[in-house]
């Protein structure tokens, strides 16, 4: 008997893409296969920005503990800032360009505002402080997603940050779900003797769908060779992938593996795993 990992790995080593690939709206694209990689187009941010509120200067115009800087301009996010004026600074707020000729951000906390349209900074930073660089988040042409990558929310943010809205996507896979046993009856039906609740269709359709798959719910089928074999073959042309449940054991009733055998072949049989192996 193979191991679970065994099959898995055996699994793997049989899949076949056959599906198609189609362009969908960032809003449609969570839990989705990337079909590509997603490569950034642009730089983000687009510019250096300030990470605080405060004052942008050049760090070298700081000569004494405690200074007073004349302030030539005020940026908010947004705005297109002018070159920093020499021996100036610039009141700027969170996410807004840093002007060029600035090197540092002080925060407000740290600065005092006169009434002489100036700032008193109280405590320099180091070079650069409080500035976040351009491109540090993704740089043009860098590959932010690999091809196979499922999409998750972060990922969808990720993307529409990149001022992309639609990727290329694998076309959900669709999955016939195929219940066999004569003993199996649906929830709010009476149980009579001999009779059991068919709960794996219920499991299976809500795992399948949290993974992001197209669910074919082709209901019970009864315990006949006959009924398993129409079902199957329908099920081949509706779905990419048929998963059944019951009759694979080896009592005189199992008719899915014979069903199978008669249509093709069986690469995988018993896996190390109770109970039924």
């Amino acid at each position: 008997m193979l191991s679970v990992d065994q099959a898995v790995e055996t699994l793997l080593a049989a899949a076949v893409c056959r599906v198609g690939v189609e362009e969908v709206h960032l809003l449609d694209a969570l839990g989705r296969t990337l079909a590509t990689e997603l490569v950034a187009e642009i730089d983000v941010p687009p510019a250096d920005n300030s990470a605080m509120d405060g004052y942008a200067l050049r760090h070298a115009d700081w000569v004494e503990p405690v200074q007073t800087i004349p302030l030539s301009q005020r940026i908010t996010a947004g705005a297109v800032p002018a070159a920093l004026a020499p021996g100036t600074a610039a009141r700027i707020f969170t996410g807004a360009e840093v002007p060029a000729g600035a090197d540092t951000v002080v925060m407000q906390e740290h600065c005092e505002h006169t009434a002489a349209n100036a700032v008193r900074v109280l405590r320099l930073p180091e070079p650069g402080a409080n500035i976040r660089r351009r491109g540090q988040d993704s740089a043009r042409g860098q590959c932010m997603l690999g091809k196979g990558h499922r999409l998750r929310a972060q990922d969808v943010g990720l993307t529409a940050s990149l001022g992309m809205s639609s990727v290329s996507v694998y076309q959900r896979l669709r999955i016939a779900i195929v219940s066999t046993g004569d003993e199996l009856v649906e929830p709010d039906t009476p149980a009579g003797p001999g009779r059991i609740y068919n709960s794996n269709r219920y499991l299976l359709t809500g795992q399948l769908a949290v993974w992001g798959f197209d669910v074919v719910d082709l209901g019970v089928v009864r315990d006949d060779p006959g009924a398993v074999r129409e079902t199957l073959l329908h099920a081949a042309r509706v779905a990419d992938v048929i998963i059944s449940t019951g009759g694979v054991s080896v009592g005189e009733e199992d008719h899915v593996r014979g069903v199978v055998e008669s249509l093709g072949r069986l690469d995988l049989w018993r896996i190390a795993i109770k109970p039924g192996k």
